[in-house]
């Protein structure tokens, strides 16, 4: 059951375009502007404490569910479609009807933090390519709750972004993932890359976990390609070396053969009639220490392989083993 309580904004910690991070009763809070407005010290709010209360993956933060100091409060954004449809807050957005599927590479990702290494490798081996990134609803749903969006676009790694499904806050919005990439051609991109936003859900099988949504990314997309999820620090077995997620996705793609990068003279996964390809892959460990970037709280440089397997794809999306 969702627990909520009242109190007060005690300190503002950081705000930037759709998110605020605040303190509540000291308590640490975020707030989604998009949805709810701002708020200021001294404000009244009331917050979903949930997550915090079972230790779930916020990162110890609650999220502020309305500012008791104002009485009503209406957004700037103008559209006709919703997202969050049905519950106390739907949001309205603008969806466009996009024009055709774009003929470029894309990768798809069965976790968040992949990104960062795809768009880092990408940029490495194509300065001036456009990547557009694809976030489904499967983990977070507002793209502004995202750090590594927020860095990699500030720092020109994504060229334009697109919110699929209920996600949103994207610099495009799509109604399903089919319809995302369809828009994410609207930003005349030249790779994309689709992955769920942070706060992956797992249950411990192959088909139960909501990085899957890339399943249907690499069904649909013209040149498909996957980020193999590989660990030699992740405890659990079914993570370690080669992910069964990575098993499990390429198990679930049927019509498309679907290219596998690997850094050279790294184990592959089994992947039946999919496609391997071997590469060189720059060393990313340096450029993704300085943006602070981590996976499963794991500095770079305690899973360097993690890395590598990710930014294999980046390596092959931007066109140089094609």
């Amino acid at each position: 059951m969702p627990s909520f309580r009242s109190g007060v904004v005690t300190a503002i910690l950081h705000e930037r375009s759709g998110l605020q991070r605040v303190e509540v009763d000291g308590e640490k809070a975020y707030v989604l502007t998009q949805l709810i407005g701002s708020v200021a010290v001294g404000d009244r709010v009331v917050i979903n404490t949930t997550a915090v209360e079972l230790g779930l993956g916020t990162g110890g933060w609650h999220v502020v569910h309305w500012n008791l100091a104002r009485d009503r409060w209406q957004s700037e954004v103008a559209g006709r479609e919703m997202k969050l449809r049905y519950t106390s807050l739907q949001v309205e957005v603008s969806i466009p009807a996009g024009g055709h599927l774009p003929d470029v590479p894309t990768v798809g990702c069965t976790l968040h933090s992949q990104v960062a290494a795809v768009a880092l490798a990408y940029k490495r081996c194509r300065p001036q390519g456009r990547l557009v990134y694809v976030m489904p609803d499967g983990g977070a749903l507002p793209i502004a709750f995202s750090d590594l969006v927020h860095v990699l676009r500030a720092d020109g790694y994504l060229h334009a972004t697109v919110t699929a499904g209920h996600a949103f806050g994207g610099d495009g919005e799509a109604t399903t993932l089919d319809h995302a990439l369809v828009v994410a051609g609207e930003f005349a991109p030249d790779a994309i890359v689709v992955a769920i936003g942070p706060g992956s859900l797992g249950v411990g099988s192959g088909a139960g976990f909501s990085g899957r949504d890339v399943v249907r990314a690499l069904q649909v997309a013209t040149d498909p390609i996957l980020s193999v999820r590989y660990s030699d620090a992740d405890p659990r077995l079914r993570h370690a070396g080669v992910s069964h997620h990575a098993a499990a996705v390429l198990d679930a793609v049927e019509q498309r053969v679907v290219r596998v990068p690997i850094p050279v003279g790294e184990p592959a996964p089994e992947v039946g009639r999919h496609k391997v390809v071997a590469v060189e892959v720059p060393d990313l460990i340096p450029d993704l220490t300085a943006l602070g970037v981590t996976s499963m709280g794991r500095l770079p440089s305690e899973d360097p392989r993690f890395w590598a397997y990710a930014g294999a794809a980046g390596v092959v999306a931007a066109g140089t083993s094609r």
